[in-house]
C-alpha cells in the first residue's frame, strides 16, 4: 500500500478500537481517541523505514533519509542471517524485519517505556514524531506543497497542545493503566496497532508480507503472508485508491461516532 492508505487504515483501526472499548464499558476520553488515532496514523507509516523512497523517508529530511538507509541495511543483514533454504535471494531489506509482528511489539513496548519513564518530554517526542508522520500520510498533498519546516512546526505545536490536554484530570493520561507511574503506558498501543495494520495492508498486495517471522511456514522463515493471489492488488492501483481508501474513511467515521456515543 501507499502512504495515504496506510495512514487512513491506521486511524480507522484506532477509532474502531475506541468503539470496541465503549461497547465493553471502558470508553476512551475524547483526547485518547483523537491522540491515539493520530499516533496510529503516523505509526502505520513507520514499517517503511526500510525503504529509502517511502513517505517516512521524506518526513524529517536528511535525518529520516539516513535512518531509512541504516534500517534497510540492518533488515537485509537480518534477512540473510535467518533465511531458510526456500526463502528467495534478495538485494535489499524492504518488507523484511520492520514488517513483522515482533518488530511491531518491540517498537510499541519501547514507546510505552519511553512515555512512562521520561514524563512529559518522552510524551512530547512520541507525539511530535507521529503527528508529523500523520500529516505526511493523511494530508500528503498539502505536506508536499509546503515546506518541511512548516510541517515540523505544525507537529510540534500540536504535540504541545495535545500533551497539555491529556495532562488535564480525566482526559486520559491514566486511561487503561491506572497504577502509580503507569500514566501514558497506553501510548504504545496505537504504535503497535499502526505497525500491524501496515503489515496487514501490505499482505493484501501482490508481494505479501512476512508478518509471522520468525515462524517457519512451508519451508520458509520469511513466508509472504497474504490472501490467494487472485485477491491481491498492486500498491497504488484503483483497488487501493477507489475502493479501500473510501472504505477506511467510512469505517473510521462510524468507529469514531460510536466511540463518542453518537451511534
Amino acid at each position: 500500500m501507499m502512504g495515504p492508505a496506510h495512514s487512513l487504515s491506521g486511524a480507522a483501526a484506532w477509532l474502531g478500537v475506541g468503539a470496541a472499548a465503549a461497547a465493553i464499558g471502558h470508553p476512551m476520553p475524547w483526547p485518547v481517541l483523537v491522540v491515539g488515532a493520530l499516533i496510529c496514523a503516523g505509526a502505520a507509516l513507520a514499517p517503511d523505514l526500510d525503504h529509502k523512497s517511502a513517505t517516512i523517508s521524506r518526513a524529517f529530511g536528511p535525518l529520516s533519509r539516513g535512518l531509512c538507509q541504516v534500517v534497510d541495511k540492518m533488515s537485509y543483514a537480518v534477512y540473510k542471517a535467518t533465511r531458510a533454504p526456500k526463502d528467495a535471494r534478495r538485494s535489499g531489506g524492504h518488507r523484511t524485519l520492520t514488517h513483522t509482528w515482533l518488530w511491531a511489539v518491540l517498537i510499541g513496548a519501547g514507546s510505552s517505556v519511553l512515555a512512562a519513564t521520561t514524563d512529559r518530554w518522552g510524551v512530547l517526542v512520541l507525539l511530535f514524531v507521529h503527528l508529523v508522520l500523520a500529516v505526511e500520510g493523511l494530508l500528503w498533498r498539502a505536506a508536499r506543497m509546503s515546506s518541511d519546516v512548516l510541517v515540523w512546526l505544525l507537529g510540534a505545536t500540536s504535540a504541545w497542545i495535545l500533551a497539555d490536554v491529556l495532562d488535564q484530570p480525566g482526559n486520559g493520561a491514566g486511561w487503561l493503566f491506572t497504577g502509580p507511574g503507569q500514566e501514558y503506558l497506553w501510548l504504545g498501543l496505537p504504535v503497535v496497532l499502526g505497525a500491524l495494520v501496515h503489515d496487514v495492508g501490505d499482505a493484501l498486495t501482490v508481494s505479501g508480507c512476512p508478518i509471522l517471522w520468525p515462524l517457519p511456514i512451508a519451508g520458509k522463515r520469511w513466508y509472504p503472508v497474504g490472501p490467494p493471489k487472485g485477491m491481491r492488488f498492486r500498491a497504488g492501483s484503483w483497488v487501493e485508491l477507489k475502493l479501500l481508501m473510501p472504505v477506511f474513511m467510512l469505517l473510521g467515521g462510524v468507529g469514531g461516532a460510536s466511540a463518542l456515543g453518537f451511534i
